[in-house]
């Protein structure tokens, strides 16, 4: 490889720029005045080099709402030309431009209570809080009473097993169907809460009405007594259930069952905390007091000049 094919493939960085092209500022500035509009167009800030015998120039914005921003116009011209020639005009942010936040994906701006009446929420296919549930098939499982891998062991069991699925019976048993009883159960769906959805719904409504909130802290006792707690079904059901006071803070939502609030069903009747009783005074009775001390109390002298005083010391 020669000298002069290595010198060509190596970038040469400007650091001058041409005379002609820096020169022409006012060509610039026309420019940046016909895309904008007089009077916007400010100081020239600077000349920044972007190759031969090409520059940009750059001038201040007075636009309101661009504070920081530059008009930017690129000048170039030919090699052996002496007319300078106008490439582009842009408007550019500056080192202190005000810019608009970084774009964020609708699905990370989404918070709770932002879903109004008629919009769709749409959820990933493989949403972390999702998993897959009830397929939709009459198929049984191979583990399924009616399913063929276990008809042996239901015939030694001295039961009848139809060799046929329900649904090509001359009488169809609808409430027999797997899609019947799944739709029964609450199984029928095409996906269902994975244990990582349950794990961060439980956090949140524990977050919400949980017995860290400052009303279960001054609850009389908690919900998981209270007749208003609704039970749910569920794994959640074992730490959850719904308020059905219509008077207390909570009423309609999810609440753990170590929740409480003033509005506790049993609240009026629990036994209160045992008060220290009243002091009794018997103002019928007369307390006698002596007005001389006992001659054996120590308070005074006994002998000579004990009757000078009779009230003791002075």
């Amino acid at each position: 490889m020669s000298a002069a094919t290595t010198r060509s493939r190596t970038p040469r960085t400007p650091r001058t720029p041409d005379r002609l092209c820096a020169e022409a500022v006012g060509l610039a500035r026309a420019a940046a005045e016909e895309a904008a509009a007089p009077g916007v167009v400010g100081e020239h800030v600077e000349v920044v080099v972007e190759g031969d015998r090409v520059v940009t120039h750059l001038f201040e914005c007075k636009e309101f709402g661009y504070r920081g921003w530059r008009w930017a116009v690129t000048v170039a011209r030919a090699s052996r030309a002496k007319v300078v020639t106008l490439d582009e005009t842009v408007l550019l942010p500056g080192p202190d431009a005000l810019l608009a936040p970084e774009w964020v994906p609708w699905s990370e701006r989404l918070r709770p209570g932002d879903m109004g009446p008629g919009d769709l929420l749409p959820t990933d296919a493989e949403d972390l809080r999702l998993e897959p549930g009830y397929s939709g098939e009459e198929e049984p499982p191979p583990n399924s009473a009616v399913s063929e891998e276990m008809a042996e062991l239901v015939e030694a069991e001295d039961a009848d097993v139809t060799p046929v699925s329900p649904a090509e019976l001359p009488v169809a048993p609808a409430r027999g169907s797997i899609a019947a009883v799944a739709d029964e159960l609450g199984m029928r769906r095409a996906r269902v809460l994975s244990r990582y959805g349950l794990h961060v719904a439980a956090d949140r409504w524990d977050e919400a009405y949980g017995a860290k909130t400052p009303m279960a802290q001054a609850a009389p006792a908690a919900c998981v007594s209270c007749g208003f707690l609704v039970r749910i079904g569920g794994s959640l059901g074992q730490a959850f259930g719904i308020c059905g006071n219509e008077f207390g803070p909570a009423d309609g939502h999810v609440v753990s069952l170590s929740y409480g609030c003033g509005g506790h069903s049993e609240a009026a009747v629990m036994p209160k905390p045992p008060r220290p009783a009243p002091p009794v005074l018997d103002e019928t009775r007369v307390d006698v007091l002596p007005l001389r001390p006992a001659a054996d109390s120590g308070s005074v002298v006994s002998g000579e000049g004990a009757g000078e005083d009779d009230l003791g010391h002075s």
